[in-house]
C-alpha cells in the first residue's frame, strides 16, 4: 500500500511540476523514469542487498544475450530454441525457483520423446496410418476394429522388426509435435498451424487415454514440471474416458481419482512438491444443450472432488468456436442452483478485432472468471483492461504458444509487454510445452524476461511473476500463505546459490 500511495504522489507532483514549467527539466525527466518503472510489473518489489548483487550479474548477461547476432525473442521459437538453450540467462532461469505453471493442457505437458521411446514401445500397442499422411494409436488385447480412413492396425512390436526403428520413431515424434525446420513455410498462416495442432492431439489421443498410460503420464508430466522448479500445477483437462486393454470405459470419476492418487503418489516421492489440480474443459464447439450437460456435470465434478477440482473452462480455436455470450445461459447456472464453480475462461486469444470472439475478454469478467487465459486481446479493450486491474483478475501470458499459432512473430511485439510496462495482475505460463518443443516454463520466461520485458525487466519483475503464480491460484488462502513462505525460502537460497557461481 505504501509502494501504492508513493506512486500516486510521484505521478501528482510531476503533473503539477510539467503543467507550471514548459522547459525540460532533467529532475523531471528522471521523476518521470522513476514513475514508469514503479508502475511495471516488479515496480513495488523491494530488492534485498544480495538480490541486487545478483540483479546486476543478470544484467550484464541480458546485455550479451541482446548483443548477439539473433536475438531469440524476435524469430520464431523452433529457429530461437537451440540459441536460448545456450544463452547463461535460461541457464539461471532454469535454477529459479518458478512457483505455479497456471495454464497447461492436460496432453500437452509431456515431452514426446517420453510418449514415443517409453509408451509406444509397450506390449500390445497398434499403429494405423490415416489417409492424409498421419497416425492414430491404440492398445489392444487383440486385433482393433478398423477405423475410417485408416489402415490396418499393426502390432508396434511387429511393424518394428521390419522397418527402420529410429526413422519409424523420429516419423512417430513428428507427427506429436508442431516442431519444423521451416515453420513460415509450412504453417503459412493460422489455420494451416490450428489444423495441425489439433491433429497432433488426436495423434496422442490413443496413447494417453489408455487407462495405464494415463496415470504414467501424469506422473511424469508433473515430474518435468517439478525438474523445471515448478512446484504446482493446474491441468486443464478435457477428462476423456479412460479404456482398458479389454475396451472397456471408465468414468470421469474414474479420472479424478486417478489423478488424485497420482498427486498424492508424486508428492510422497518429492515432498516439496504442492500439488496439481484439475480445470475440467470441454470445447468450445458444443452447442447450448450440450454446454448445459457440461456445467451440470462440471458442478458435480466440483461436488465430489473439491480437493482435486479447481473449476471449469472452454478450449479449442477461438475464432472458431462460440464466443463466450453464447454459453451465457449454462454459465450462470451455478448461481441459479447456488452452487460455486470457479471459472479460468481462455480469452482473447485472438486477432480478430471487432468480433463477437473478440468480446471474449469483456465476457469473461461479466461471467466472473477466476483468471484470462492468454489475453492477447486484451489491450485493445481500454476498458475492459481497467476493469480487470480493478478486480485484480490476472492474465495468462503464453508468448511461445502465441507466436507459434502466429498471432505476433516478433515477441517484442506482444501484447504482454504493455501489460507489464502498466504493472497488469499477470502470471507466465507454457499451454501446451511439449507440442512446441518445449519444457516446463523456463522457455516462456525466457521470452517474457528478454522480449515482453526488454531491457526493463529485472530480478524484481521475475519475483512479482513467480510469486504472483501462487497468488492467483486456486489453492486456499491458507495453502497460499504457506505455499508462498516456502517459495521465499526457496528463492533466497537460489539467490545465494547463484551468487556464488
Amino acid at each position: 500500500m505504501r509502494s501504492k500511495q508513493l506512486l500516486f504522489i510521484c505521478e501528482w507532483l510531476l503533473w503539477c511540476s510539467l503543467r507550471c514549467n514548459g522547459r525540460p527539466d532533467p529532475r523531471q525527466r528522471e521523476a518521470l523514469m522513476e514513475t514508469e518503472m514503479l508502475r511495471q510489473t516488479g515496480g513495488h518489489v523491494v530488492l534485498s542487498a544480495q538480490e541486487k548483487l545478483l540483479d546486476e550479474k543478470l544484467h550484464q548477461m541480458k546485455l550479451q544475450d541482446m548483443a548477439a547476432p539473433t536475438f531469440p525473442p524476435a524469430v520464431h521459437f523452433f529457429k530461437a530454441r537451440s540459441l536460448i538453450e545456450r544463452s547463461p540467462v535460461f541457464s539461471l532461469l532454469q535454477k529459479m525457483p518458478k512457483g505455479a505453471a497456471l495454464h497447461v493442457h492436460d496432453f500437452g505437458m509431456v515431452g514426446v520423446d517420453w510418449l514415443v521411446n517409453n509408451v509406444t514401445y509397450r506390449e500390445n500397442c497398434y499403429v494405423c496410418f490415416t489417409h492424409d499422411y498421419s497416425v492414430r494409436f491404440v492398445f489392444s488385447a487383440g486385433q482393433p476394429e478398423l477405423q475410417p480412413r485408416c489402415s490396418e492396425w499393426v502390432l508396434l512390436k511387429t511393424l518394428r522388426q521390419k522397418l527402420n526403428r529410429t526413422e519409424l520413431d523420429n516419423s512417430f515424434v513428428r507427427n506429436l509435435t508442431l516442431f519444423t525446420e521451416d515453420p513460415d513455410k509450412a504453417y503459412p498462416n493460422q489455420d494451416v498451424v490450428w489444423k495441425r495442432f489439433e491433429e497432433a492431439f488426436f495423434v496422442a489421443f490413443g496413447l494417453v487415454t489408455y487407462a495405464p498410460v494415463f496415470k504414467d503420464y501424469l506422473y511424469e508430466g508433473l515430474r518435468q514440471f517439478y525438474m523445471d522448479n515448478v512446484l504446482y500445477v493446474e491441468i486443464r483437462a478435457l477428462l476423456p474416458l479412460t479404456y482398458e486393454l479389454d475396451a472397456r470405459r471408465n468414468s470421469k470419476d474414474w479420472s479424478l481419482r486417478a489423478c488424485r492418487e497420482v498427486v498424492q503418489r508424486f508428492k510422497a516421492h518429492y515432498p516439496e512438491f504442492i500439488g496439481a489440480r484439475i480445470i475440467f474443459t470441454v470445447h468450445r464447439g458444443l452447442n447450448l444443450t450440450e454446454a448445459m450437460k457440461a456445467v451440470e456435470e462440471a458442478m458435480t465434478l466440483k461436488k465430489n472432488f473439491p480437493d482435486i477440482m479447481a473449476g471449469f473452462d472452454f478450449v479449442g480455436r477461438e475464432d472458431s468456436g462460440q464466443p463466450l455470450w453464447y454459453f451465457r445461459e449454462a454459465l450462470t447456472l451455478p448461481e441459479v442452483k447456488g452452487t460455486h464453480l470457479p471459472y479460468f475462461f481462455h480469452a482473447g486469444e485472438t486477432d480478430s478485432e471487432g468480433t463477437e470472439v473478440d468480446q471474449n475478454v469483456m465476457d469473461a469478467l461479466l461471467l466472473n472468471t477466476s483468471r484470462i487465459g492468454h489475453g492477447f486481446a486484451m489491450v485493445r479493450h481500454p476498458v475492459v483492461k481497467e476493469l480487470a486491474r480493478k478486480m485484480d483478475v490476472p492474465v495468462e501470458v503464453c508468448p511461445i504458444s502465441n507466436q507459434v499459432l502466429r498471432l505476433v512473430s516478433d515477441l517484442r511485439n506482444h501484447p504482454g509487454a504493455v501489460l507489464m510496462a502498466e504493472g497488469h495482475p499477470m502470471v507466465i505460463s507454457s499451454d501446451d510445452p511439449a507440442l512446441f518443443g518445449a519444457v516446463g516454463l523456463s522457455y516462456d520466461f525466457y521470452q517474457v524476461f528478454m522480449g515482453l520485458g526488454g531491457l526493463k525487466s529485472n530480478l524484481a519483475t521475475l519475483k512479482e511473476l513467480v510469486l504472483n503464480s501462487i497468488r492467483y491460484s486456486s489453492l486456499s488462502s491458507t495453502m497460499k500463505k504457506n505455499t508462498t513462505a516456502a517459495l521465499l525460502v526457496k528463492w533466497d537460497k537460489f539467490v545465494s546459490d547463484t551468487l556464488l557461481y
